[in-house]
């Protein structure tokens, strides 16, 4: 199909006089300035057909106008599905090898989260509850942070930087009418201002593009640096229902255009359709099938609440409607994950293709992280990790700047366990507060350093000292209600669901959706 005036409007809008047109207008706009370009590339469609017309639009410049660097960004948020983290990963590679053979002034960068910022270390180290539309913890960590801290590094060099993306208007209301509202804040043509970075312009080629135009552009234009557009195709089509995705699309029919790759733990949406439908449509990726089950897992919101702390955070308690917000995961969960996602990842090494192999599901600095924090932040001495880790990888965990307790370890935590049970069998903290008070002095015998020490302690019994959650449930209630007594500030919502010839609470289960 060649793209002209005769293709049906409705379904397509391009033409090669405009697709001609835009990439003059690309040139136009690169040559006007010394300002360094970055393209957002996520491997999908509309990144994909983006740097492509940029490339193909700055291929045909004389080698002595390629005056200033495109860098073209991703970002790997370490839990992109696995398939489409193989498939950019070659990419980038091969925009690479294709830039330095043809002297073009691309230059690729893969972004990774701070090891302390990854899904895995806020999960299972901290413990924070998976991501829902309450608490969309996941995206500033794994994707807004590591873009801003290149564009802030890239913008500290040069004072400016034009951020190419493949935004378009027909991909949502909403996405129209923000594209929209900054098109009218425009100082230059063609470059809207970015909301959260001073400094960034944001240049749009493809914002009047619809689905159909992206594909058909696709198809009809080889891939200038070497990549099969037809492979990446065969990719969205088995992301896609009933395997079918259908170039010229009428009003009801599916299309490529609404299959969504992203990190593979997402809890954003209920079902990840992408993965379900590659799975069902392709039984060379079955060995998917363990991830997504895993997902589902830890994903389900009906029994979340039994597997975290009626405490917060930072130990403290808060509720409304009449009972307790729960904060993280408590440490058996932690653990029993962890175990899992090993468990998985040496199952794909094993019999998964080939070339996943290698597969690294969670990595060693994040394990190492996680560590860190499940002993010197939540005190849990027994130092757990590397027993799971080996006795999953049938391998020594390798942690070679750690430094940990000489004193006490799986033994005594095994103990201490014992008798706190066999001593208060009813206080369900008493194991928690022991092993808190515990580790407090150890940590701060040894590193000497004695200060605060006693505040410390007070704090941990503070928040340990409830014998289980209905009994930390009575006494924030008498808290809240002597505030109330007293004319202090309280929170009017916990009061709400108590009825009002008595102190019992009603039968609900709504809960905080925060940490």
């Amino acid at each position: 199909m060649a793209i002209d005036n005769t293709i049906n409007k409705q379904s397509v809008t391009i033409t090669r006089d405009s697709v001609n047109g835009l990439m003059e207008t690309v040139r136009t706009l690169y040559l006007a300035d010394d300002i360094p370009w970055v393209i957002g590339y996520s491997g999908g469609k509309d990144s994909t057909a983006t740097v492509q017309l940029v490339w193909l639009a700055l291929r045909g410049l004389p080698k002595y106008q390629l005056h200033k660097t495109v860098h073209i960004i991703n970002t790997d948020t370490l839990v992109e599905s696995p398939v489409i983290e193989k498939w950019v990963e070659k990419s980038l590679r091969t925009m690479d090898e294709a830039a330095e053979r043809d002297g073009l002034p691309f230059v690729t960068h893969r972004l990774t989260p701070d090891v302390n910022n990854t899904f895995w270390v806020n999960f299972l180290g901290r413990g924070y509850p998976f991501p829902r539309k309450k608490l969309r913890w996941c995206t500033d960590r794994l994707k807004i942070q590591p873009v801003n801290n290149f564009v802030k590094s890239a913008i500290a060099e040069h004072g400016e930087i034009i951020m190419v993306l493949g935004t378009r208007k027909a991909e949502s209301q909403r996405r129209a009418r923000t594209m929209a509202y900054y098109e009218k804040k425009r100082v230059r043509e063609l470059l809207s201002p970015n909301e959260t970075m001073a400094n960034e312009l944001v240049f749009s080629p493809l914002e009047d593009w619809t689905d159909n135009d992206v594909w058909v552009f696709l198809m009809q234009y080889k891939n200038p640096w070497g990549y099969s557009n037809q492979e990446l195709l065969t990719l969205y089509r088995g992301a896609t229902a009933d395997n079918e995705c259908p170039m010229m699309v009428e009003k009801n029919l599916p299309s490529c255009g609404k299959s969504r790759f992203g990190c593979w733990v997402c809890t954003m949406v209920e079902k990840d359709k992408s993965m379900e439908a590659m799975i069902a449509n392709d039984d060379e990726k079955s060995w998917m099938s363990p991830l997504l089950e895993f997902r589902n897992r830890f994903g389900d919101e009906e029994h979340d609440r039994e597997r975290r702390s009626f405490k917060k955070m930072q130990g403290y308690l808060q509720g409304s409607y009449g009972q307790l917000h729960h904060g993280p995961y408590k440490k058996e969960i932690r653990e029993q994950w962890l175990k899992e996602l090993l468990e998985i990842q040496v199952g794909i090494n094993t019999n998964g293709p080939e070339e996943f192999s290698d597969l690294e599901l969670i990595t060693l600095p994040e394990l190492r992280c996680i560590r860190r924090i499940w002993v010197f932040d939540k005190h849990e001495f027994d130092d757990s990790l590397p027993d799971i880790y080996e006795s999953v990888m049938h391998k020594p965990f390798s942690d070679p700047e750690w430094i940990g307790s000489e004193v006490y370890g799986s033994n005594e935590w095994e103990i201490l366990k014992q008798t706190c049970h066999d001593l208060f069998p009813d206080e369900e903290l008493a194991f928690e507060m022991m092993y808190s008070l515990i580790d407090i002095e150890n940590q701060a015998n040894s590193v000497n350093q004695r200060k605060g020490i006693l505040d410390t302690l007070e704090t941990c019994v503070k928040q340990n000292f409830y014998r289980n959650e209905d009994d930390a449930t009575d006494y924030y209630t008498k808290q809240l209600q002597r505030k109330k007594t007293m004319g202090g500030k309280f929170n009017e919502k916990f009061f709400a669901h108590i009825q009002d010839e008595g102190e019992e609470f009603e039968d609900v289960s709504e809960e905080a959706d925060h940490v």
